[in-house]
């Protein structure tokens, strides 16, 4: 293992058995000391973002979720208002019973200990992580991407000044070399690490899933579809995929492909039309859907879809449209291409909606809203490290409530059996 590496782990790790003494009050007195540091250095972060920026392709993708600017500085502050408001996750007692021996066990709540965080192009994620895992008595080990670096390394100086500043161990928040030869320490570094949490694209949670000895949890890529009933509402249906599509298309919970049912007349179409086309987005339809839209559709933005054009999470201005006979098709083709992200039916028949709420696989299934709802922010958790698309532990944002596990606590008289 690095030398560097090694030392920051170290750290960590004795940092770790010092967190009994974080109090409810310290924790939202770093956070309150976070909130007002960013703002008072909210233009020294913003030239330095710029520095990340200015060499990134402007076609690229990442590019709008590596951007903060002051619109997205002061949604990290309320982030962290909304985070200083909750519940301290730890010592909570989850269960207690006395045994006819006489035992008395309990059940409570602990910090999972020491955290490591591999992410891309989300100068966010650093500063969401920190106020969640001081929150939650957890440490930080932050490993972000080279393509973030300048903008990270000072959110990361101004957490560990907010960290000083509340008389915390400052080795409760670090971050690591960008040199990726490193991932591979921190994957195996059993010893230090308790868990790892990818956020990125598909091709850094494969590799993390293939190479870690470290438990890790997925926050998985979003192919996130829209199901446009034979008894949806059009004009619903219409703003409501627009939305999930062009507010952040760069993000997981994006649409990526609109699923229509062949019943479904021609006035969606030109709503859809209308709106799409403002935004200047790509459609790749199915030959049924491109017959509806040529009409209405500007020609240099609609294509003929083929199968590469399903299963793809866009990240772009663009998505797909499938065509369908049945709910039981859509429900098929959700199954065969969902990465069980966010689904979503719009319908006004209820037993419809509950039909397809049961059925879909997915971390957030939605009936008549838009996918980008996904977000630990929306969903009253404060803020989210990721949304996780497993089954084990956490399902959907990931947050505070889940950056815990259990300790049994066994008092007795001197029992034995």
């Amino acid at each position: 293992m690095n030398a560097v590496v090694q030392t920051i782990l170290e750290k960590a790790k004795r940092a770790s058995s010092l967190v009994h003494l974080l109090g409810f009050e310290k924790k939202n007195t770093f956070i309150s000391h976070l909130q007002n540091l960013l703002m008072l250095h909210e233009e020294a972060i913003i030239a330095e973002n710029k520095k990340d920026l200015d060499v990134m392709d402007d076609a690229n993708p990442k590019k709008d979720r590596l951007m903060l600017n002051k619109a997205r500085i002061e949604g990290l502050c309320q982030a962290l208002s909304d985070v200083a408001k909750l519940d301290d996750p730890t010592q909570k007692v989850l269960s207690k019973q006395n045994m006819s021996n006489g035992l008395e066990i309990t059940k409570i709540s602990v910090p999972i200990g020491v955290i490591g965080i591999i992410y891309e192009s989300r100068p966010n994620v650093t500063i969401d992580v920190a106020a969640l895992c001081i929150k939650s008595s957890n440490v930080a080990v932050l490993r972000g991407g080279t393509d973030a670096q300048f903008t990270n390394l000072i959110l990361v100086k101004i957490i560990q000044e907010a960290l000083q500043k509340a008389d915390i161990s400052t080795d409760m928040v670090q971050i690591l070399p960008t040199d990726r030869g490193h991932i591979k320490d921190i994957l195996e570094a059993t010893e230090y690490i308790d868990l790892i949490i990818p956020r990125g694209g598909q091709d850094l949670i494969d590799f993390v899933r293939q190479n870690a000895k470290v438990p890790t949890i997925e926050t998985g890529a979003g192919v996130c579809h829209t199901y446009i009933s034979e008894y949806a509402d059009v004009e619903k249906a219409a703003q409501v995929s627009t939305n999930a599509k062009v507010t952040r298309p760069s993000v997981c919970n994006a649409l990526d492909t609109v699923i229509v049912h062949q019943k479904v007349g021609i006035d969606f179409y030109q709503k859809l039309s209308i709106l799409m086309s403002k935004f200047e987005v790509g459609i790749y339809a199915d030959e049924a859907s491109f017959l509806k839209l040529k009409d209405f559709y500007p020609h240099h933005l609609l294509h003929l879809a083929d199968e590469t054009s399903f299963g793809k999470e866009y990240l772009s201005l663009n998505f797909s449209i499938k065509t369908v006979s049945s709910l039981e098709e859509a429900l098929e083709h959700i199954q065969k291409h969902s990465s069980r992200h966010s689904e979503a039916i719009i319908s006004e028949n209820e037993d419809e909606c509950q039909l397809f709420l049961n059925q879909v696989d997915a971390a957030a299934v939605y009936a008549n809203a838009s996918t980008r709802f996904t977000d630990g922010g929306c969903f009253g958790l404060g803020a989210e490290i990721g949304i996780s698309t497993q089954k084990l532990h956490a399902r959907g944002p990931f947050a505070l409530e889940k950056l815990v596990t259990e300790k049994w606590i066994v008092k007795g008289n001197g029992q034995i059996r």
